[in-house]
């Protein structure tokens, strides 16, 4: 990118950092074999465990995560699907076109990916995507100057900053989820309610005052117009296509089935509204009971992915299109489901090694009551550019920090907090997540991921300060 006198040094800075992370980036696959042998050498040198123990350890753990993965495949493929609905495609190209300028097009994305990913990660991150290209097509078509990499960056950013305090929040869910792990332990005495995580005012306004922020940042980083990189330089024109009609499950979805009229008996109940629409109320009736019944402090991973699954038919009706948009959502998660098992050979060297224990008691031991939570995000941040998987991830080092968070006073909601917002820092720098954006935008990592280190540097002091200043 060009750097032009018109720029501004934050516009500078963004462009540079961006140049640097092209030149240098490997693929997210490869960052993931390097990871493996950096974490295998750590064990090696820092915890004096053999090259063949280490080996052992990371063959050992590659399928401790399976049930977990699924877990996280299902979340991202039920918010895939409905994210791909015709009506939520067709709201998506309404907001589009609302921008007037480069600036807005990339705050609007930046937001309404950070706002989705709150109430589910899954469809944020496809949400996030969609509008990324859909802004980059429509902006090509109304000759608007929007820097299409930015704007790839503003549809991760719920990945990046507000995922892990919301709905679907891996680390706070676990935490409410019977005879979880740290229960198991002892660790803590009982189950760590939403009320004290996702729904306390602490986490809250730390959501919205992140979300603020980093609209400003976004918007303060567009390059001016004649530094701009229009979607077409990533993506050829002749590919270009309206959100409702490209990407997956199509305008039509599930409509050709109206158009040609079922040859069987079969084909009718694959396509019954009336059976489609008792299937999913069912699940929709069964998960509003729950939360009638225990409150929002029911929300764990399988009530989530229960309750998402059914709404996703509800809006389908019919079981073969929801089917469909579920195939169509399936290459989406392949990055994911290749690397995870390379992810949690990670996850088995670094337990078995003693090499997480020793990072993370290294660290939280330099924390006070009151510098805690930094020093947690800290650990978080470290830690998920090695193992990206927040709930994994978290069953690694939580032990440590809900033990020291014990010892020094802090609330273990505060500190599964903290935890969190660490986790979802880094992925700024971590590409692992950013995979179906990837499929999805047409951009690769090294092409965007100089943006998202930007805005990862620049969370840096907002993150400090808000964790410290903001009472729990």
């Amino acid at each position: 990118m060009s750097t032009g006198t018109n720029e501004t040094a934050i516009q500078r800075f963004g462009s540079r950092v961006s140049d640097v992370v092209e030149r240098w980036m490997p693929s997210p696959f490869l960052f993931a074999v390097i990871l493996t042998y950096v974490v295998l050498v750590a064990g090696v040198v820092i915890e004096g465990a053999s090259p063949v123990a280490m080996a052992g350890y990371w063959r050992d753990g590659f399928w401790v995560l399976l049930t977990f993965a699924m877990q996280m495949v299902l979340i991202l493929v039920t918010g895939y699907a409905l994210a791909y609905h015709p009506w939520v495609q067709r709201f998506i190209a309404w907001l589009t076109g609302l921008p007037s300028d480069g600036k807005q097009a990339v705050v609007l994305v930046g937001v309404i990916a950070m706002v989705v990913a709150w109430i589910h990660w899954g469809l944020g991150l496809i949400v996030g995507a969609v509008m990324a290209r859909e802004m980059g097509r429509q902006a090509h078509e109304r000759g608007l100057s929007v820097h299409y990499p930015l704007l790839c960056v503003a549809g991760y950013m719920g990945m990046g900053l507000t995922w892990h305090w919301g709905l679907a929040a891996s680390a706070p869910l676990l935490m409410n989820t019977p005879d979880n792990v740290f229960i198991q332990q002892g660790i803590v005495d009982g189950l760590i309610s939403t009320s004290q995580t996702i729904f306390h005012p602490y986490t809250l306004a730390l959501t919205i005052s992140g979300i603020v922020y980093a609209a400003i940042v976004l918007y303060l980083l567009s390059p001016p117009e004649e530094a701009t990189e229009p979607i077409t330089e990533y993506v050829p024109a002749r590919d270009l296509g309206s959100a409702a009609t490209d990407g997956g499950v199509d305008e039509g979805v599930g409509d050709a089935v109206d158009d040609a009229e079922p040859e069987t008996i079969g084909d009718r109940v694959d396509n019954s509204r009336l059976l489609g629409g008792i299937i999913a109320l069912t699940g929709v009736v069964l998960s509003v009971w729950t939360f009638v019944q225990q409150g929002l402090g029911a929300l764990n991973l399988n009530v989530v992915n229960f309750l998402f699954l059914f709404l996703g038919l509800a809006l389908f009706t019919r079981p073969a299109a929801y089917q469909e948009a579920f195939a169509d959502a399936i290459p989406a998660t392949s990055g994911i489901i290749l690397q995870f098992p390379f992810y949690a050979g990670i996850i088995g060297m670094m337990n078995a090694s003693g090499l997480s224990e020793t990072l993370a008691e290294a660290l939280v031991s330099l924390s006070t009551p009151a510098t805690f939570p930094v020093v947690a995000w800290v650990t978080a941040g470290i830690v998920n550019i090695f193992v990206p998987s927040g709930g994994g991830e978290w069953t690694v080092i939580g032990t440590t920090i809900l033990q020291a968070a014990n010892e020094l006073g802090v609330p273990a909601g505060q500190a599964t907090v903290a935890y969190a917002v660490g986790d979802a820092h880094t992925n700024l720098f971590q590409p692992f997540w950013a995979l179906p954006l990837l499929g999805i935008t047409g951009i690769r990592a090294r092409e965007m991921f100089g943006y998202a280190v930007t805005m990862l540097l620049l969370l840096i002091p907002f993150l400090a300060v808000a964790l410290t200043v903001i009472p729990y």
